[in-house]
C-alpha cells in the first residue's frame, strides 16, 4: 500500500454555464442530465439508439430545455467541457477518443454522485469483485442496520447513487456496490473502506484485457481511509491493495475460510472470528457469528459474509450486530436458492451464476450434483471449471446456444460423467432439462441450475431463466 496522503474529497466543480455532454440515456443517464441541468449546466445528451423508447425519453428531457441527439453517439458536441457517461459505454468509443484529444474529462455517474455529495455526506463502504458483490453489499447493509445505523444498499445493486446523494433522506453510512465499468470512470472516488472479493476473467470485451479489468477493480482502494479488505485465497486482490495509494494508517485486512492470522477475519470450528479489529490481535480473536447464521452456508457465501463483516467492523460495528445482521439477511432470488426437495433430491436455482467463476463456487457447495448448464458463453472457456468440479458431478444436462463448449470440456476432463445434450434453445427446454435431471438424480443428490453462461439466447435475463427452472420443478411436483 502506498504511503502518500490522498485527500478524501474532490475539488468543487461549478456547473453553472458549463457545456456538459451526457453519454447515453437510461437509468443513469437521465438522472445525470436532470441533475446537471438543475445546477445550471448547458446539457446535451447523445445516444446511439433512436428507437421509440429513446424518443420518448428524449421528449421528456427536451421539455426541460435539455438538448438530445439521438442516433449520434460518436461525435463530440462543440464546446463540450465535461462528459458524464453511463457505465455501459466502452472506453474505446470514438466519443471518448475525441474527448481525450480535446482534453475533455470524462466522469461516470458514480463520479458525478461523489462530486455532488454535501459537506456532511455519509461515508461509503464499497464492494467490488467478479462475483458476490450484490450479496455482500446486502449482507453489509443488514449488519449496519442491526447496529442501528441509517444505511442503504446502493450503486450497481440497482439503486442510483445519484438519487441517494441528491435525495432528502440522510444516512450514517452507505453500502455501495461498484462494477468495474463504474470504477473505470470514477477517478476521485475515495471510500471509507473497500473490498475486492475476487478476480476472474469477465467483461474483457469492455476492458480490453485482464490487466485493465483488474486495474479498474483496484481503483476502489484508492484513498481508502480505514481498511482495504482483500481475499486471502485470491492473491490478485492482495496485489491490488499493495499497489493502492491510501490514507495514512489505512490497513490491509484479509478474509479467509481458514484460521485467520493477525489482521484477518476467518473461520475456526464453525465460528466466524475477527483478528483484525480487536485489541492485541496477535493473541486475541472476537467471535462474530456461527457459520450456520449465514444463509446459505456455501463456502463462497461464507466468504461474502466475512467480507461484509470486515467492512462493518472497519466502521466500528459491534460483534453482536454482525451476528444479528447475518441472521436477518435473506439472499436475493436465483442465488443458490433452494426451490424444493423431491424424493430426497434437492433442487437449487443459481441462475445468477452467469460465468464460470460463479458456477465453480456454486458447484463446490454440493457433494453430488446433476448439473444443468449452458447458454451464451461470452467468449469463456470451460476446461478449468469442469476439471475443478468433475468430482462433484453425477450427471450433466446441457441447454443453450454454446452448450457444445461445455460438452467438449466434459469429454476432456470428466469423460465418465453421463451427459444429456438437449438440442434446444427455446424457453420450453427448461422443463425437459429438469425432467432429464430428475431421471438422472438419486436420493442425496442436488439438481443444480448453475449455467456458467449468460441467458439471452433463450431468456430475457437470468431471472426469467431461474423462474423457468422453478416452474419446471413445480410441474414435477404436481
Amino acid at each position: 500500500m502506498g504511503s502518500g496522503k490522498v485527500t478524501t474529497g474532490s475539488a468543487p466543480f461549478d456547473f453553472q454555464g458549463k457545456h456538459v455532454t451526457v453519454a447515453g440515456l437510461g437509468v443513469s443517464g437521465i438522472p445525470a442530465a436532470k441533475a446537471l441541468h438543475a445546477r445550471g449546466a448547458l446539457v446535451t445528451v447523445v445516444n446511439d439508439g433512436d428507437d421509440a423508447r429513446s424518443r420518448e425519453q428524449a421528449a421528456g428531457l427536451e421539455a426541460l430545455g435539455i438538448t438530445v441527439r439521438l442516433g449520434d453517439g460518436a461525435s463530440l458536441p462543440e464546446g463540450t467541457e465535461l462528459i458524464v457517461t453511463t457505465p455501459g459505454w466502452q472506453p474505446g468509443k470514438p466519443l471518448f477518443q475525441a474527448a481525450a484529444e480535446a482534453g475533455v474529462p470524462v466522469w461516470g455517474d458514480v463520479e458525478l454522485a461523489w462530486r455532488l455529495r454535501g459537506p456532511d455526506a455519509a461515508p461509503w463502504l464499497a464492494v467490488t469483485g467478479t462475483n458476490g458483490k450484490t450479496t455482500t453489499v446486502r449482507m453489509l447493509a443488514a449488519i449496519l442496520e442491526a447496529a442501528g445505523l441509517r444505511t442503504a444498499a446502493v450503486g450497481n445493486i440497482g439503486v442510483s447513487l445519484l438519487d441517494v446523494v441528491l435525495g432528502e433522506q440522510t444516512y450514517d453510512v452507505l453500502a455501495v456496490e461498484l462494477s468495474s465499468y463504474q470504477l473505470h470512470w470514477a477517478p476521485s472516488l475515495r471510500a471509507h473502506s473497500a473490498a475486492v472479493l475476487n478476480l476472474a476473467p469477465d467483461h474483457l470485451d469492455w476492458h480490453g484485457s485482464m490487466e485493465a479489468y483488474a486495474a479498474d477493480k483496484g481503483r476502489i482502494y484508492e484513498g481508502n481511509q480505514v481498511a482495504c479488505v482483500y481475499n486471502v485465497a485470491d492473491k490478485a486482490t492482495e496485489d491490488l491493495v499493495r499497489e493502492a495509494d491510501v490514507e495514512e494508517g489505512c490497513r490491509a485486512i484479509g478474509f479467509t475460510l481458514g484460521t485467520p492470522g493477525p489482521s484477518q477475519l476467518g473461520v475456526v470450528d464453525g465460528i466466524l472470528v475477527d483478528r483484525a479489529f480487536v485489541e492485541n490481535r496477535q493473541k486475541n480473536a472476537q467471535e462474530l457469528a456461527e457459520v450456520s447464521d449465514v444463509r446459505p452456508p456455501a463456502p463462497h457465501n461464507i466468504a461474502n459474509a466475512l467480507a461484509a463483516a470486515a467492512l462493518a467492523r472497519a466502521f466500528g460495528v459491534p460483534a453482536q450486530a454482525v451476528r444479528d445482521g447475518l441472521r436477518s439477511f435473506r439472499p436475493d432470488a436465483h442465488r443458490i436458492e433452494h426451490v424444493a426437495d423431491l424424493d430426497g433430491v434437492a433442487y437449487v436455482d443459481d441462475s445468477k451464476a452467469t460465468n464460470t467463476h460463479a458456477a465453480q463456487a456454486s458447484l463446490a457447495a454440493y457433494e453430488s450434483i446433476v448439473w444443468i448448464a449452458g447458454g451464451l458463453a461470452k467468449g469463456a472457456t470451460f476446461d478449468e471449471l469442469v476439471a475443478a468440479s468433475a468430482k462433484h458431478l453425477r450427471a450433466v444436462v446441457l441447454i443453450g446456444a454454446d452448450r457444445a463448449l461445455i460438452r467438449d470440456a466434459l469429454a476432456r476432463h470428466a469423460p465418465e460423467v453421463p451427459v444429456v445434450d438437449l438440442d434446444r434453445t427455446d424457453t420450453g427446454a427448461m422443463l425437459q432439462a429438469v425432467t432429464e435431471a430428475k431421471r438422472l438424480a438419486v436420493a442425496g443428490d442436488t439438481v443444480l441450475l448453475a449455467p456458467a453462461c449468460a441467458s439471452m439466447d433463450m431468456f430475457t435475463n437470468y431471472n426469467q431463466r431461474g423462474d423457468a427452472f422453478a416452474t419446471a420443478v413445480g410441474e414435477l411436483r404436481a
